[in-house]
C-alpha cells in the first residue's frame, strides 16, 4: 500500500513510483505515437484519413465512462470490505488481549501465540503463499500429531481455530473456567471465523470474467481510435489531448484491476505484513516479551 505525503502538489504530480502510469506507459506510448504520425502525415497531405464522427465518440465516451465508473466503484468497495475486515481482526485481537487475563499466565499465553499464529496464516492464505512460521512452536503446546495435522492442512487459519476453540471447551468442562467466561472468548473465535469467511469470500470471487474483459477491450479500442476522430480539429495539439484522455481511462481500467484483488502485493494493495506484525507486536508487548521491529515502507509502498 502506498503512502506517501500528499502536501507537496509539486511532487504529487510528478510522482512516478506507485502510480498507475507505469503499468499503462506503453500503451499510452502507442496511442501517442499513432496520433503524432497522423497528424505529421495530414500536415504533409501524405495521407487523407476520413474523420470519424465526434458523436459516435461522444456516445461511445459517455457509456464507456458510466461503465468504468461502476466497475471502479465495484472493485473499491473490495477492497474498502478487505479493509474492515482487518480491521475488525486487529478489534479482535485486542479484544482477545484484554478478556484473556481471566486465563492463568500460561493458558493466557498459549492463546495470545495461536491468535498470532492464526492472522499469520491468514495472510499467507489470502496471498497464496507459505512462509515459514516454525518459531510458534515452541509456544503454541501442540502435539506432534497436531502440529504435523497443522502443517498439512488444507485450511491452516481454519484449524488454528479449532484447537483453540477444543481447548477452551475443554477448560470449561474441568471447571477451569465458568461458563461465562467461555461464552466471552467463543465469541471472539467466532468474530475470526466470520473474518476469515469474509476474506476467504473476496479473495475466491473476482468480478465476472467477461464483464471485466469487455470493459478492457472497448477501453484500449476507445483509446486506438481516439486519434482519428480529434485529429482533424484538434490538429497538432492532438497528441497532447489524447495522451491526457487515454490516461485517465486507461489508468482507470488497471486501477481497477489492481483493487479487485485486495490481499495482493502490489502497490495499491492491503498492507497485510504492516497489518499482522502491529497484531503481533500489540499482542506481545501484552506479554511482556521482546518486540520484533515494525513494518518499514519502501520507497513508500508499507507491504
Amino acid at each position: 500500500m502506498i503512502i506517501r505525503d500528499k502536501t507537496n502538489s509539486f511532487k504529487l504530480l510528478f510522482a512516478w513510483h506507485g502510480t498507475i502510469l507505469p503499468k499503462v506507459f506503453w500503451a499510452l506510448m502507442v496511442v501517442i505515437m499513432i496520433s503524432a504520425m497522423l497528424v505529421y502525415m495530414a500536415a504533409h497531405h501524405y495521407v487523407s484519413v476520413p474523420e470519424v464522427p465526434a458523436i459516435g465518440f461522444t456516445i461511445f465516451g459517455v457509456i464507456l465512462s458510466i461503465f468504468l465508473s461502476f466497475r471502479n466503484t465495484a472493485c473499491y468497495d473490495r477492497w474498502w470490505e478487505g479493509r474492515k475486515l482487518w480491521g475488525a481482526l486487529i478489534a479482535n485481537a485486542r479484544h482477545i488481549i484484554r478478556d484473556s487475563y481471566v486465563l492463568n499466565d500460561s493458558q493466557r499465553e498459549v492463546l495470545i501465540y495461536r491468535i498470532m499464529l492464526f492472522t499469520h496464516l491468514l495472510r499467507d492464505r489470502l496471498r497464496k503463499k507459505t512462509d515459514d512460521f516454525g518459531y510458534y512452536q515452541a509456544h503454541l503446546q501442540l502435539s506432534e500429531l497436531q502440529w504435523q495435522a497443522l502443517l498439512q492442512h488444507l485450511n491452516q487459519p481454519q484449524y488454528i481455530l479449532e484447537i483453540v476453540q477444543k481447548d477452551l471447551a475443554g477448560l470449561y468442562k474441568n471447571g477451569q473456567i465458568t461458563d461465562i467466561i467461555y461464552c466471552a472468548l467463543t465469541k471472539h473465535t467466532i468474530a475470526l471465523g466470520d473474518i476469515h469467511a469474509g476474506c476467504d469470500r473476496i479473495s475466491s470471487t473476482p468480478l465476472p470474467f467477461s464483464y471485466s474483459v469487455l470493459l478492457h477491450r472497448a477501453v484500449y479500442s476507445f483509446c486506438f481510435i481516439l486519434p482519428f476522430s480529434l485529429e482533424s480539429s484538434l490538429g497538432i495539439w492532438t497528441p497532447v489531448i489524447v495522451a491526457l484522455i487515454a490516461y485517465l481511462f486507461l489508468g482507470l481500467d488497471a486501477l481497477s484491476a489492481e483493487l479487485e484483488e485486495p490481499f495482493g502485493e502490489q502497490e495499491n494493495d492491503l498492507a497485510l505484513d504492516s497489518i499482522v506484525r502491529s497484531i503481533e507486536r500489540e499482542m506481545l508487548d501484552s506479554l511482556g516479551a521482546d518486540l520484533p521491529p515494525a513494518v518499514e515502507a519502501h520507497k513508500g509502498n508499507l507491504m
